[in-house]
């Protein structure tokens, strides 16, 4: 059977998904989408060959129903929603810090939801989504979300408990790697080199080490001291990092994003 899927709230994440599940060989005629705006609506119909609807006409229409609003407005939504939610359907949540029993609350008892954490390499298909079963979702339905998501990189299950430590990990974890590219070319600039030039030897370095850390299965650390020679320059500039407590800063820093993601799920945000 034809499972049908709406995306709600369609901004980039969403379209992102829309567009990953399409490449994927999901049929435009089985996908819907909502949009706040009209025009944004009519953007994704003709871009994708899409249905556009309202919320409430895609929550009594698809088989799924993939929430993708900004967290601040997934309450709006849900008061929207519930009156037409029907039991069987299920709710997947995009949403950053939401626990499940917050949407089991304003729907119908017994309604399956599922928490998927993704993050911005969505957008160029590479993206890590994190997902977590609520209290009445079953295996089929985590399928059914890892079927939808692995159009846009890879997915992993995880108990819900640990969705605050993959959102300071993962959910963050691009932010963490422009930062470090963004310190790096301002190195190379102080040491004499033109921004575009410093800012590709290490996008491709970032990307070389990145396919020898999931192709090789080696420790990070084993790869670390295969370039790392007795007093070489490498060996310099490590030093130099565990000096300034890079590593500790690192922890910290996860550790904030961590905390701040059980903020928000205890809505404090």
């Amino acid at each position: 059977m034809t499972q049908k899927v709406a995306v709600l709230g369609t901004g980039k994440i969403g379209e992102a998904l829309l567009s990953g599940m399409i490449r994927g060989g999901w049929a435009p005629a089985d996908l819907l989408v909502t949009a706040r705006r009209p025009e944004r609506a009519e953007q994704l119909h003709e871009r994708y060959g899409v249905e556009a609807v309202s919320n409430a006409e895609a929550a009594k229409s698809a088989d799924t129903l993939i929430l993708t609003v900004k967290p601040q407005d997934m309450g709006t939504l849900l008061r929207e929603l519930a009156p037409h939610v029907p039991v069987d359907r299920l709710v997947i949540s995009g949403a950053a810090g939401i626990p499940t029993s917050y949407f089991e609350e304003r729907l119908a008892a017994g309604t399956p939801v599922v928490r998927v954490m993704t993050n911005t390499p969505a957008l160029v298909d590479e993206a890590m989504s994190v997902i977590s079963a609520g209290s009445h979702a079953t295996g089929e339905h985590l399928t059914r979300a890892e079927e939808i998501f692995s159009g846009v990189g890879k997915t992993l299950r995880v108990p819900e408990s640990q969705q605050d430590a993959c959102t300071a990990l993962s959910g963050s974890g691009p932010a963490y790697f422009y930062f470090l590219v963004e310190a790096m070319t301002d190195a190379g600039i102080l040491l004499g080199l033109p921004r575009d030039k410093a800012h590709d030897l290490i996008v491709q370095a970032a990307i070389g080490a990145a396919v020898m850390l999931r192709d090789s299965g080696e420790h990070p650390v084993k790869l670390r001291e295969n370039v790392t020679s007795p007093a070489g320059t490498t060996i310099n500039a490590i030093r130099e990092l565990e000096n300034h407590g890079v590593r500790a800063a690192l922890i910290a820093a996860l550790e904030a994003a961590r905390d701040r993601s059980r903020e928000l799920a205890s809505g404090n945000g």
